[in-house]
């Protein structure tokens, strides 16, 4: 919140202005943006109509859960009616070489789009698969227990992707999650991981580490951890470092490649906004990708991982594509990286992850404001820290009073979408591509009278 109060105060404007979000909004260089997204409308999303007065059936809602799933650009309707779905019907298999995006190389036009949105070298990333599936992939290659060296630490209550695979890999290679998999717990009565505990647990555990693998982007508690730190300890402790980042890509400046990550995975279908269940990334650094021995290397081998000259031919020996297309399984959906296209090309037009960063620095802590000074109850409690180096554009809260899931239900009748994380917590996320100031007005105003 404090750098909210410092902008307010740059700019001249007073914190007690009844018009102060709209001035805001003036002042927002983003805003036009919010014209590059389709809104549901109230009616399509209110959970009981009779509730909704006939006035506001029709009106776009506020949509504050782009951290679940991000809105649908206009641009990727577009793209992929004149673009994929013509040049498909035109050239039929002849698109893999003809027309303004050849099939065959689709994904690789992404590439330095994608790697801007994580700090890497284009030849680091690649877009390819789901994240659940790019997270064995990846771990199938850098996960290499021995009798000395096997445990994986996740973070407790991380997301079932990383869970389940985690858990899933140690069996693998007949290893137990029960002694293999070392999950970090916050103190008793926290919510948030401190980063000396995690430090600490990873120094407790040392030459017994083989992965570290955390989220960048905590889910339920919108905790941005200091990656750069954790990765240095856990190279100290002779560990591998890997990243989720599914609620970190998009919505926070990262710098993979010179934090020296040694792999991630992300989705794009949140704050990337590519569409639900779209194409997911991967990176992996530079130093991992200098050289190629099929005799030693331990990646999963798919044909379209192999070099382009060796990839069409019968019984040639499998050579890595450089960097991280060397990661490929098999040919990525031209619909998908289509879509992704699309949607990056939004990011460019904004100025790039670091000017939607600043933003979201400002509405965020507007929100946070508005949620501890405007609120009528104190049956909200914001679980999410409030320095704005520890998070993003979500802020999780916890209900007290009334259960979340019919707060979310109340909510969506008045035109605001945010979602649910059970028990009792609400995630609030304005995504600074397409939430305004007055958005956020709104949210509050609404959350008052339904608490």
């Amino acid at each position: 919140m404090d750098k909210f109060l410092e902008y307010i105060k740059s700019q001249n404007l007073s914190i007690d202005d009844e018009k102060l979000a709209d001035k805001l909004d003036q002042l927002d260089q983003l805003s036009s943006l919010k014209e590059e997204f389709y809104f549901p409308t109230t009616k399509d999303i209110a959970s009981d109509l009779s509730k909704v007065k006939d006035e506001d059936l029709d009106k776009p809602v506020i949509y504050l859960t782009g951290n679940s799933l991000g809105l649908q650009p206009k641009e990727i309707e577009k793209q992929l009616i004149c673009n994929y779905l013509n040049d498909w019907r035109r050239y039929g298999v002849e698109g893999h070489h003809k027309g303004d995006h050849p099939f065959l190389h689709i994904d690789e036009e992404i590439q330095e789009s994608l790697s801007k949105i994580v700090g890497a070298l284009p030849s680091e990333v690649c877009p390819m698969n789901s994240l659940s599936t790019n997270i064995h992939v990846l771990l199938s290659n850098f996960y290499k227990p021995t009798q000395t060296r096997h445990k994986i630490i996740i973070e407790y209550g991380a997301f079932p992707s990383d869970l389940y695979v985690t858990e899933s890999q140690i069996r693998h290679n007949s290893f137990n999650p029960e002694t293999s998999l070392i999950k970090i717990k916050p103190r008793d009565g926290e919510y948030t991981l401190r980063t000396d505990d995690i430090v600490k647990v990873l120094r407790e555990h040392g030459d017994s580490v083989a992965v570290v693998m955390l989220s960048g982007i905590q889910y339920f508690t919108g905790q941005f951890f200091e990656m750069n730190k954790i990765t240095e300890v856990g190279h100290e402790i002779g560990a591998i470092v890997g990243w989720d980042l599914a609620h970190a890509a998009g919505n926070v400046e990262l710098s993979l490649h010179d934090w020296n990550v040694d792999f991630a995975c992300w989705c794009t279908y949140k704050y990337l906004n590519s569409g639900p269940g779209c194409i997911a990334g991967i990176f992996v650094h530079s130093k991992h990708t200098q050289s190629f021995n099929l005799s030693t290397d331990s990646r999963l081998l798919g044909w379209f991982g192999n070099k382009l000259s060796n990839r069409f031919q019968k019984e040639k020996e499998f050579v890595a594509e450089e960097g991280a297309l060397g990661f490929r399984m098999s040919n990525p959906s031209v619909a998908d990286c289509t879509a992704l296209r699309s949607s990056l090309s939004i990011f460019q037009k904004a100025g790039g992850v670091k000017k939607l960063a600043e933003k979201s620095t400002i509405i965020t802590g507007y929100l946070e404001y508005l949620l501890t000074h405007k609120l009528k109850t104190t049956d909200v409690q914001i679980i999410t820290p409030s320095e704005s180096n520890q998070r993003g554009s979500q802020l999780s809260l916890l209900i007290k009073g009334i259960k979340a899931s019919q707060l979310k239900s109340d909510l969506s009748n008045s035109g605001v979408v945010c979602d649910v994380r059970d028990p009792d917590v609400i995630r609030v996320a304005p995504a600074p591509l397409y939430t305004s100031f007055n958005d956020v007005k709104y949210f509050i105003q609404k959350l008052n009278e339904n608490m």
